[in-house]
């Protein structure tokens, strides 16, 4: 067993010269393809282990104590043979230590088996090794190691979740090579006590429509489902009122200004919310809920509303995240239950590693098999959409994350393509065996760490329209990018960078997510990301035809508004160059020509709003436009932006795309508008 704690050819000249050297991490795929290949005796990986929680149920981030109990297999472990615990090395774990027994982590170990000796070590971040010797450790006797022994006991992982595994592995024959064994036994990680109150509506609605409210507390660190209860108090604009969100009929109840929220709500409520067919423009919700057992008020504000009678639904979907299956928090089906239940998004993704983590899920079909299981549970078309994908986590091209939107899982079956079999370790050969099916890749993290993508090979439009330009690493859009940029970012390797050479990506932005929060990654991360997807059909179908034109844009985290158009074009439309710069072709009659229209509402103050263009292929490199948004501009307290600037015509090979910043950092990102 690998412990894990996730360059192809030579970059191809273009117009704007070659693409900067990289650092990909052949070391990294060598050192993967040499474990598999490294023989295993058969004692490797033999016995059972149990757990058991000394005091009382683990608490995300509260120091605790587990006794693990590992029980030796018929093969037994001879002299120098070991067993390792690897407490979960994602995210917070203490790590088991021997040497100070005040401090945290402190661990004791022992033996039921006469004339054995063992000895114990620290081997990494998160593992300890039991050294076995003076005889060999028999079938059936016991190694007990007691986690968290000292008064300081062993901090529990900070992020909620089911099924935290500590993980045993053994090494049977003593010749260094471990085995985890069959079934790594498992603690619950409950949240802590509730901080945070969050409202989230939708982001588009029409007059007279009813809409849903989800009212969800988290404890600090955006964990969901704490233990309270206490009410939630309402603050309704006019033209909205509240029906009953316990009651079973449609039909209207009399209005309402508090709930109750039972401690079998496990910390969230959804309230429906009725539109009169007067209210228009922006709205949004306030509310007050107070702790029973504690006394303490939150107080939160939804994102806004944006209520019209035109424009395309909004979408909001993160794309990108890893369950305990590979290296994050939560199963694939509580993640997908966040998802929803609690940052109240309309679609998201599980996409663990291919081979990275504790366990492989291209070597463990069932592992695999499991993500597919949960996204078609989950999956309710018209509600919530549910996908099933993995990453692609290529340490020489860059990671991509592949998303499946088959109808069922059965359509996708065993294809998963792993970044480390020779035939599918570069981009074309992934793209080319994702053909049969409906499936996008997206790169992330493109600019810089964990490892720069390598933009040599050219997207193809049907299989990666996308980009994910900003997530938990912050933004690989440009190094002028409002916000936090990319850690270690190489210059000339950013999003930017591949517009310039010609390259008609759209713009996501997903978390990455590896806490168990899917839509909610700024909550913990000093950045995070979600996508927004400019869609009717609330549907796998639906979605895939959205990413596909382009009809996206990225933030940071905030769901912020966002309506722009070019003479009438949707963004990230392709618009034929000699008509737009003519001002005489547009798809929507009356709009004026060369126009850039913007309406941008926020849930914290605007403080500007950038346009980024480049006129023609043979322009000088891409340009920020002037901060716009002035007072006349603006509305709602600082946090609207209605704009209508004129531009001059774009030659083929340009393109322009709009970034809208709030006042704290928030970003929003549109799909760029393409001229051809």
């Amino acid at each position: 067993m690998l412990t894990v704690a996730a360059c192809g050819p030579p970059p191809e000249e273009s117009s704007d010269g070659p693409w900067p050297d990289r650092s990909p991490r052949h070391d990294v795929v060598e050192e993967l393809r040499a474990d598999l290949l490294r023989p295993r005796a058969e004692a490797d990986g033999g016995g059972t282990a149990t757990v058991e929680e000394l005091g009382g149920r683990a608490v995300a981030g509260r120091p605790g104590s587990w006794r693990i109990v590992y029980r030796a297999g018929p093969l037994g472990v001879t002299v120098g043979g070991a067993v390792y615990l690897q407490v979960s090395p994602f995210w917070g774990w203490s790590t088991p230590q021997v040497e100070r027994e005040a401090a945290v982590g402190y661990t004791t170990i022992a033996t039921d088996a006469e004339g054995v000796d063992l000895s114990a070590e620290t081997l990494d971040r998160q593992l300890l090794a039991v050294h076995v010797g003076g005889r060999p450790l028999r079938e059936g006797q016991r190694i007990e190691i007691t986690y968290g022994a000292g008064p300081a006991g062993a901090l529990a992982d900070r992020y909620a979740e089911r099924e935290s595994r500590f993980w045993v592995a053994v090494d049977g024959d003593g010749d260094g090579v471990r085995e985890l064994i069959a079934e790594s036994p498992a603690v619950d990680v409950m949240p802590g006590p509730p901080a945070r109150l969050l409202l989230h509506l939708p982001s588009t609605a029409r007059p007279g429509d009813r809409v849903t409210l989800t009212a969800a507390l988290v404890d600090a660190i955006g964990n969901g489902w704490p233990a309270a209860a206490g009410r939630l108090e309402l603050r309704l604009p006019a033209g909205v009122d509240l029906v009953d969100a316990r009651a079973d009929s449609a039909a209207e109840m009399e209005r309402v200004t508090s709930l109750a929220l039972a401690v079998e709500d496990r910390g969230r409520l959804v309230v429906s919310l009725r539109l009169s067919g007067e209210v228009g423009g922006a709205v949004r919700v306030g509310g007050r809920l107070v702790d029973a057992a504690s006394g303490t008020g939150f107080e939160a504000e939804s994102n806004p509303l944006l209520v019209s009678p035109a424009g395309r639904r909004i979408l909001w979907a993160d794309l990108q995240n890893h369950s305990g299956l590979s290296d994050g928090s939560a199963t694939p089906d509580d993640l997908l239950r966040y998802a929803r239940e609690v940052a109240g998004l309309d679609a998201a993704a599980v996409t663990d590693h291919d081979h990275w983590g504790m366990r492989f899920m291209d070597s463990e079909p069932s592992i695999w098999r499991r993500t597919l299981d949960a996204a078609d549970t989950r999956n309710e078309p018209g509600r919530f959409v549910a996908l099933a994908g993995y990453e692609w986590t290529n340490w020489v091209e860059g990671h991509r994350h592949v998303v499946f939107f088959e109808p069922t899982a059965e359509a996708v079956g065993g294809l998963l393509l792993s970044s480390i079999d020779e035939r599918y370790d570069e981009p074309r050969e992934l793209w080319a065996g994702l053909e049969d099916v409906r499936a996008l890749t997206f790169a992330h993290h493109s600019a810089g760490d964990p490892i720069a993508t390598d933009w040599s090979s050219p997207p193809p439009a049907g299989v990666e329209p996308v980009t994910e330009i900003v997530s938990v690493h912050g933004s690989s859009e440009a190094g002028d990018a409002p916000g936090m940029v990319i850690r270690n970012a190489l210059a000339g390797n950013f999003v930017r960078d591949a517009l310039d050479r010609g390259y008609r990506l759209g713009f996501v932005g997903s978390s990455d997510g590896h806490d168990g929060h899917p839509g909610l990654g700024h909550l913990a991360s000093p950045s995070g990301g979600v996508a927004a997807i400019l869609s009717d059909e609330v549907t796998r179908e639906g979605v895939h035809e959205a990413l596909l034109a382009r009809r996206t844009y990225a933030t940071n985290g905030p769901r912020i508004v966002v309506r722009a158009s070019y003479a009438g074009w949707p963004i990230g439309a392709d618009i034929p160059a000699e008509a737009a710069a003519a001002g005489t072709v547009g798809p929507i009659a009356g709009v004026p020509q060369t126009s850039l229209v913007v309406r941008a509402i926020a849930p914290g103050e605007i403080a500007r709003i950038e346009v980024v263009s480049r006129q023609g292929a043979a322009g000088a490199g891409a340009l920020t436009g002037e901060a716009l948004c002035g007072e006349a501009e603006r509305g709602e307290g600082e946090r609207e932006c209605s704009l209508t600037v004129p531009l001059p015509g774009f030659q083929a090979g340009g393109y322009l795309y709009l970034r809208v910043v709030q006042e704290d950092g928030g970003v929003a990102w549109t799909s760029p508008f393409f001229f051809r």
